[in-house]
């Protein structure tokens, strides 16, 4: 049985670390390279760090902040915002970034997806999809959830499946910075559609929730940003939680 993982994310507006409710109000969460360093230490598998400027604003991830955090980390690492074409995938990785996360630029040129598959393989490639239920359908959103798209959720994540994406971020607006729990029912949904791992993500407020989403949508990791970075939950305490729930974890 494959370990699951736990994953801060570090959403990151001009070089500091944020988390906002719901995407609007963002407010101050730390330094990115001190976090990642923390996180690292304090057990967390991997790590998802989000420039959530650079697509609303056009703004190139900035490379040096990925230098910065790849030298304090040993464990793999996610580099999302911005990216639009195969230049900007291959900066990061060179920066010393694990993988990539791609999401809007996917949604307007999905042959991006087959193009980084195929030039840096299959595991580099995580699709982030932001999803929203309105009138009845769970409907892809881009630029932080600013704009509804045309796009079903789960034909979107199918289609990038089929075009070489290699892991799944599945974020839920509705549930995002409510620490209300995941949507495990559309987690639990997606998952038995693909064959890749799936990242849950949106809604994560106390141990409990981790523990539901991992039982009931068997998702492969789960994710948060605010409980971990204001310590409300401590990963070392998260995971001795899930081990007593018979959730395979590494300790």
């Amino acid at each position: 049985m494959l370990s699951k993982r736990i994953i801060p994310c570090l959403d990151v507006k001009d070089g500091r670390t944020v988390k906002g409710v719901n995407f609007v109000d963002l407010r101050d969460a730390g330094d990115p390279v001190e976090l990642a360093a923390q996180y690292a230490q304090q057990g967390a598998d991997e790590l998802v760090f989000l420039d959530i400027t650079a697509t609303h604003e056009r703004r190139k991830t900035m490379i040096e902040m990925v230098k910065s955090v790849a030298r304090q980390l040993n464990i793999p690492f996610t580099i999302g915002g911005g990216i639009t074409e195969l230049a900007d995938a291959e900066a990061l990785l060179n920066a010393g970034a694990d993988k990539i996360s791609i999401n809007s630029a996917a949604v307007r040129n999905p042959k991006l997806i087959e193009e980084l598959a195929k030039a840096f393989g299959v595991q580099f490639v995580v699709l982030a999809v932001d999803t929203k239920f309105v009138d009845g359908r769970n409907m892809v959103h881009l630029n932080g959830g600013r704009l509804i798209t045309e796009l079903e959720t789960e034909n979107w994540i199918k289609q990038a499946e089929d075009l070489g994406a290699g892991e799944i971020l599945l974020t839920s607006m509705d549930h995002d910075g409510t620490k209300a729990g995941f949507d495990c029912g559309l987690l639990h949904k997606v998952n038995q559609m693909i064959n890749i791992p799936i990242i849950a993500s949106g809604g994560a407020g106390n141990m409990d929730h981790f523990t539901e989403v991992f039982q009931k949508a068997n998702v492969d990791a789960a994710l948060a940003a605010s409980v971990f970075h204001y310590g409300e939950i401590l990963i070392p305490d998260l995971k001795q939680e899930l081990k007593r729930n018979q959730i395979p974890v590494r300790i």
